[in-house]
This record gives C-alpha cells, structure tokens and sequence, in this order.
C-alpha cells in the first residue's frame, strides 16, 4: 500500500469507525458486531502506526494514554465541585420549596421555574476545554482539588475532544458504568475468578482513578453533563438553557430533565422518577430538585460545603421478604460452582426477582440459610438482588440444611475446596461448562500455540458443532473451517498447518496446555524435564513431586488430583491417538549460563514481552521472581520502571538495562543466539 491509498483508507476507516462509535454509544443502535468494530480499530491502529505522518489527535485510536504514571497531580478547581444537600421526604422538599419561594418574595422576583433531574450514581468529573478542544479534566476530590485523570477521560467515548464552538468552558459531569455494562463486568470478574465490584458506583470510580489508562480503556465508562461551572463569552439566563446549549456541542447531558412551576409538579416529577428508575440504563440515587434563573442562584449563594440553589432527595431502599424456595448450583467457565437462590418471585425497586447469587459456602453458612427460609431481599445499588437476612423467627422447623457438592452439577468430576479458598471448583477438563476457557488456554502462545485459532473462531467452531472437546481440534478437516469464513481457503489452509505443526512441541508445552491448576510454563518445563513423558507423569507420587524445587505440596496434590480424574486419562489418550507428541525433546547444547541467578523484571521492554525474557532467563538456567530482595541477582529494568528498580538500588542489586541483558544473551558461550527466534516470536537479533 503506497503513501496516498494508506491516507485514504486511514480516513475511512476513522469515518466508518466515528459512525459506528456514535450508533453504539450515542444512539445505542449498532450496526455492526463489537468484534467488527474491533477489527476496525485494529486496522486503524496499524495503519497509523505504519504511516506516522498521517496521526490524529482526533483519531479515536488516540483518546488513550500510554504508560502508567506513578501518580495523579493534583488539580485546583477553579470553580469548587460542592456537594449536594441531601433530603428524605417530600416534607424535607417542600420545606426546601418554602424558603427558596420566600427568598424569591423577599427580592422581587417572579415566579420561580424549577428542573428536576436524576442523581446519577457515579463519579462526579470537570472537563475543561480552551477554544473548544479538551485540555484537562479532574475529579471533584474534596471539592475545591481533585485528581487529574485527563488520560483517562480520554478513553471515554462520549466525551467530546472538540466542541462545535469555540469556547472557553467547564463543565462538570458524572461519570457512571450502565447497568447492562456492569452486569457484563461482574459476569466476566466472576468467570476469571476476580473480586466482583460491590456495586456500578464503585466500579466507575475505580475505573476513573487507574494510573493506567490502558486499564480504564477497558472499562465501559459513560458520563452525563448536569452543570456549567465556568464559560466565557457566553452567558444564559437559565440552567434549562445552558443544558440545551450543551447538548448542541456535543455533550451528553442528563437525559431527564423535567421543568416545573410548583411543589405539586416537583412531587409528581419525584414520583415519576422513581417509578421510571427500573427502566433506566444507568443507576440513580435520587432526584436533584433545582433552581432553574441562574441570576436568582447567585442571590441563594451556597453555603461551605453546598449550593443553595438545590436539593438533593434520596429514594429510600425498598426491601421484600419470601421465601427461599431451592438453591441450585451453576458451573462457570472457569469450574467455579456457585449457589444460586431460587425465590418466590417478588417485585424489588420495580422489577420481579426469582432469583440470586448466594456467592459460596461461606455466604451460605454466615446467613445460617436453610432451604425453606422465609429471607429478606434488597437490590445492591438498585442494580444487584441480594439476601440481606433471614427470618429465623418464621421458620417452622420444615427447613432443610444446604452442602456444597462433591461432585459438578454438569459433568460429575470431582468437585474440590483448596486450603485458603472460599470458591469449590469442578476439576474435570472435559466439563462442557469450562469446555470455551479450557480450548481457549490450550491454544495459546505459552501451550500449544496454535496460531490463528483465537477465542471468536473458538466460538464459532463450537456454534457450528465442530468440535466439541479439546481433542477434536485435531479432527478438523480445512472444508470445516473454510466454511467460518468467506473466502476462507487461505486462512483454513494456515490454521491446518499451525494446528499440524503443534502436534511436534515439546512436551512441556503440552503439560502446560492441560491448564492443571498452580500449573503455569514455568512448572512445566521442571515436569517436563524430570519425567520425560507424560505417562511417567500421570504415575508420580506426591512424595517424588512435592521435593522437586517450586512444586511443593500444593501443586504436588493438584496434579495428583488432576491426572486421577476420568475426564484428564480419557482426553491424553484421544490427543495421543490424534499425533499430539507427549515425549520430552532432547535438549541440545544445554547452556546453563544464568544457573543459580535470580532476575527480576520491572518496566517495559522494547524488544519482547516479560514471557519472552523470562522464558530465555529459563531457557539458559535462570529463574524469575516478582519481588526484589537481597537474594535477587539482577532487576532487569525497562522504560517506566517503578518501586521495584528504586528498592533494586537501595539494596545495591546490579541493575540491568535491556542491551545489556541482550548483549549477556548474545555472548554467553561465544556465539550469536537468535535469541527470540528461538521461541517463536519471530523476532531475531
């Protein structure tokens, strides 16, 4: 592609990108698939990366920062970000209402317009532009300094980098995660054996405060403007104008705005609201009753902490009983069995719930929960359904104790609880519940390294029946895989050739591809070499592993559980019968150079990622550590390296640069090692 049709392409990519973008977050009307639109990205990306001269500001692949900052600056609001005053009652409202008609009384002023609002859930923000381009942006803090988290907003979609006019202006907004988005997170937190976040709130504002923007990017923020706080060259008479104003930039303003003349109004408005909260796609925590004439709120002032010029009504928490009718158990994808509450359905805070998450054992037995159990029911941040309590008063000693159980609810292998952990995990590799993760880690780079055969072309060889365990990856026939594609023959053809050529790697690749829990490449490659094939190690005894160096007793008994299940003996010999090499190569020219040294690695290297030097400090008789200490012989340290190269220095640990390390790689034994090719990286010296 020649310099003028990458310019071309670059810009119609950032038009078909800009117009997908806005049908998914502005107008939640997608047209094409999030993996489409990824793939849209990633071709954007690449291009702006190979023709340099053609980069953006205003290119959506650059609304993301880069490296991790050791810390927020910090940043002095102009305006202070006050907080609101809160009220419990319409009686609490209409005396609010009271004094603001009074003050208006007092100073002649006609009669008073008002805008309720939504009280979003999330975390308030200022956005600052200078002549209509974003230039900074900030948490509220304590109100008069907040963090600078501009990298991050950045990330954000719906954050407009450049206005239609252009003004100097602030303003201020909530930053908030939906709550189909936050159910997403949770679903996914849970599958990868993550905390869950406690609720949307928590969530947003976590993912606003990362040091790493990269980390945020992946967050689903959203945010609504509610407030102007400075503007000028412009004025406006009221706070429903300024809205309308912002909305026309570019801004997304919050969505319920209702405009009211009396106390009445303001309750129906209230009213309205709460009744309409189930149906909106982001959490609230109340109304937010303002004064709409902006000259009559500088009359009101505001107190230290608060304006007087609004009002904050909290919904109060709806709670229900009924009654606990079974708990079942579900299999996630990582093999974590959760109990699960089946309920007499009940309407909380506006939607029926039948059921919820019952987290683990230990939740189980601190609520004494029995089956039967008249229990109470609270939504989380109006998003989540939980058991807040149990009746013990209504039960009738009909009520039934409930055990965790020994074997998954979806393919009967053993079901263990390690030492330490709440989660019980269902230890078949064959389970069809874990069947997505388990292909999806048995193909990756460190295990088998299938190239080509990614988590979206997994999915559609399970939709389509293609296969239907690990196994049948080597049954696949290039018409099957022709047919995911159009035009596919290339790519089939390429992935036949990668899954064939897989079957010839050593057998430490292959231990690790059977994902055995504690497990990783590192134990492998000390499996690998001290039992030589896997039938000798299906047959190793827990005394023989647990001395070898970085196993212990831990891993030694997951492996012994491991290779006693069915599912593990019945897999090895299906992927035995398809080729699949089980045998240890003879290691040639074995250089034990690094042996006995302990590296460290800290920051970002430019040539290969913290696996790829961690697999050549092995390859040559070294060992990785995460943590510096005395023992430590060498921090290998790389751009924006952190605590772990300061306390390398305080410790007088020889720190390495990366040519320095590659130049110990290189001549270690007099010769030039193609240092990377070796592990299929592709890259050489």
């Amino acid at each position: 592609m020649n310099q003028e049709q990458a310019k071309e392409r670059i810009e119609e990519l950032r038009k078909q990108v800009e117009y997908h973008a806005q049908k998914y977050y502005d107008e939640d009307k997608p047209e094409i698939s999030d993996f489409e639109y990824d793939m849209l990205m990633v071709e954007l990306r690449n291009l702006e990366k190979e023709f340099p001269e053609f980069q953006s500001k205003s290119s959506l692949t650059q609304k993301v920062g880069g490296h991790v900052k050791e810390g927020f600056q910090k940043v002095t609001h102009e305006v202070p970000l006050q907080s609101l005053q809160d009220v419990f009652s319409i009686e609490e409202v209409e005396e609010y209402i009271a004094k603001i008609e009074q003050k208006a009384e007092e100073n002649n002023m006609e009669k008073v317009m008002y805008v309720v609002e939504t009280k979003i859930d999330g975390l308030s923000a200022a956005l600052e532009y200078k002549n209509g381009e974003f230039i900074r942006g900030a948490t509220r803090g304590n109100g008069l300094v907040g963090e600078d988290v501009t990298e991050n907003l950045k990330t954000v979609k719906t954050i407009p980098m450049k206005l239609k006019d252009k003004i100097d202006i602030t303003v201020r907004g909530e930053v908030f995660i939906a709550k189909d988005d936050f159910e997403k997170m949770n679903q996914e937190r849970e599958e990868n054996e993550e905390e869950l976040f406690a609720n949307a709130r928590n969530a947003a504002a976590g993912s606003l405060r990362q040091l790493d923007s990269k980390i945020t990017k992946t967050r689903p923020l959203d945010i609504y403007i509610f407030n102007v706080q400075k503007i000028e060259g412009k004025e406006f008479n009221s706070h429903y104008e300024e809205l309308e104003y912002l909305s026309k930039q570019g801004f997304h303003v919050n969505p319920i705005r209702i405009y009211c003349k009396t106390m009445k109004e303001i309750e129906k408005a209230i009213e309205k609201i709460g009744e309409d909260r189930e149906n909106l796609t982001f959490g609230i925590d109340g109304a937010v009753v303002k004064v709409d004439d902006l000259k009559f709120r500088e009359i009101l002032g505001t107190t230290a902490k608060t304006p007087r010029w609004a009002v904050a009504y909290k919904y109060p928490p709806e709670k229900k009983e009924t009654k606990l009718k079974e708990i079942i158990c579900q299999v996630g994808r990582t093999g974590v069995i959760t109990p699960m509450a089946i309920l007499e359905p009940v309407k909380v805070a506006g939607s029926t719930i039948s059921k919820t998450t019952l987290h683990n054992e230990d939740f189980i037995k601190e609520k004494e929960l029995k089956i039967g159990d008249t229990v109470v029911i609270q939504k989380a941040g109006d998003v989540i359904p939980e058991i807040v309590e149990v009746k013990k008063d209504k039960r009738t000693g009909e009520e039934i104790n409930f055990e965790m159980p020994k074997q998954c609810p979806v393919c009967g292998a053993q079901a263990i609880r390690e030492e330490g952990e709440a989660a019980i995990r269902c230890t078949g590799i064959e389970c069809p519940a874990k069947l997505f993760r388990n292909l999806v880690h048995f193909v990756s780079r460190e295990a088998m390294n299938i190239d080509g055969l990614g988590e979206n072309i997994i999915q559609q060889l399970l939709d389509n029946g293609l296969i239907e365990n690990i196994a049948d990856i080597y049954m696949l026939q290039l018409e099957d895989i022709a047919s995911l594609k159009k035009n596919g023959q290339k790519f089939a053809q390429n992935l036949v050739d990668s899954i064939n050529e897989s079957k010839q790697n050593d057998l430490y690749r292959f231990i690790t591809a059977l994902g055995i829990r504690h497990v990783g490449s590192k134990a492998s490659k000390l499996l690998a070499r001290k039992y030589k094939n896997i039938d000798n190690l299906m047959k190793a005894e827990f005394e023989d592993l647990s001395q070898i160096n970085d196993i212990g007793p831990i891993v030694a008994n997951s492996i012994i559980e491991f290779f006693s299940q069915e599912q593990t003996q019945d897999l090895i010999q299906k992927l035995k019968e398809a080729g699949v090499n089980t045998e240890a190569k003879e290691e040639e020219n074995i250089d034990n150079r690094f042996e006995g040294k302990t590296f460290v690695l800290t920051g970002t290297l430019e040539n290969y990622t913290r696996g790829e030097a961690s697999n050549l400090i092995e390859k040559f008789g070294g060992k990785t550590s995460s943590t510096v200490s005395k023992k430590t012989d060498y921090v290998l340290a790389g751009e924006e390296a952190g605590s772990k190269l300061t306390k390398a220095q305080n410790l007088g640990v020889t720190i390495l640069t990366e040519a320095e390390f590659q130049e110990m790689v290189r001549s270690g034994t007099g010769t030039n090692i193609p240092f990377l090719d070796t592990f299929g990286t592709g890259l050489s010296s």
